[in-house]
This record gives structure tokens, sequence and C-alpha cells, in this order.
């Protein structure tokens, strides 16, 4: 209800809807601090284009149903080694549950979590190195090495001109 000047109620009329992609926000940024939960995985392609370009996307791996009152969610990890994965699990469900109530008054009835790779920290760190890091450090490489030819080459040149000039 709103009130206009006249003092009278006039219902103002509409609706409050989620997209899907707000909902797989609020899920992937809420798991982003999950102990024992290396990575929500989006699955082969999703894991190719990651290996390729550097992607910070917190929707990867993340697929949900929204409705009116109610959201179901979907979702691929990559649990850390040596972690008590049905503790990980109620540890997940939790979180996806409490922030999406928290800022959506949305109730989340469903959480389907599949374990799709264990990997230690160290596996996990080595295989998050992407294409475009590996050609951004090659390329840094390059330019010092080049750098170093050019120092040099400079160094002789004035060697010869002092040579030349006595």
């Amino acid at each position: 209800m709103v009130q206009n000047n006249n003092n009278s109620k006039q219902e103002v009329k509409g609706d409050l809807s989620y997209d899907s992609k707000v909902i797989q926000k609020i899920v992937g940024i809420a798991l982003a601090d999950v102990k024992g939960l290396l990575t929500v995985n989006g699955g082969f392609f999703s894991n190719l284009a990651d290996k390729i370009v550097n992607s910070d996307d917190v929707t990867n791996g993340v697929n949900v149903e929204v409705g009116k009152k109610q959201v179901a969610v979907d979702i691929e990890i990559v649990a850390e080694y040596g972690t008590n994965i049905p503790k990980l699990y109620d540890e997940i469900r939790q979180k996806i549950y409490d922030k999406v109530k928290e800022m959506t008054g949305l109730d989340t009835v469903e959480v389907n979590v599949t374990v799709v790779d264990i990997k230690t920290k160290e596996e996990h760190e080595k295989d998050s190195v992407s294409l475009q890091d590996r050609l951004t450090g090659a390329t840094q490489d390059a330019k010092e090495k080049i750098d170093e030819q050019k120092d040099k080459a400079e160094d002789k040149k004035e060697e010869k001109k002092e040579d030349r000039v006595k």
C-alpha cells in the first residue's frame, strides 16, 4: 500500500522475480570460502574454457531452477582430498539455504551436489593455471630476454664507438 497526498491508500501492483543468474551468483559467492571445497565444476567444456582463459565466473557449475517462492540448486564440485564429504555437503547445503533466504526470501527446497573429482590443494593449484596465465608468463620471460639482449647489443655498440674515437 502507498499513501497519496489525500491520505487515501492506493494499492500498487507488481511482482518481484529473480533471474536464475542472480541465484547462481548468490550460490557461487556463498560457497567461495567453504573449507574442503576446491571448486564448483562446470563440466568438461567449462574446464576447457577455464584452461584457455582465466575466468572468475562464480556461476560456472551452478544450475538453478527458480520459482515464485522456491529454488532448487544442482552443483558439481571438486573436493579436497581428506575432506569429510558428507560434512562438506551439509555445510554447502546450509550456506546455500541461508544466503538465498537472506538475500531473496526464497526457500531452497533442494540442493543436489555431485562430487566429480577429488584433488589435493597442490594438484588443484597446478591444474588451475590457464593457458592465458602460461602465455602471459612466457610473454614476460621473452620480453625480459629481448630487453637483456638489447642492452648487451647497446653496450657492444658503445664499446665499438669508444674504440674508434679515442
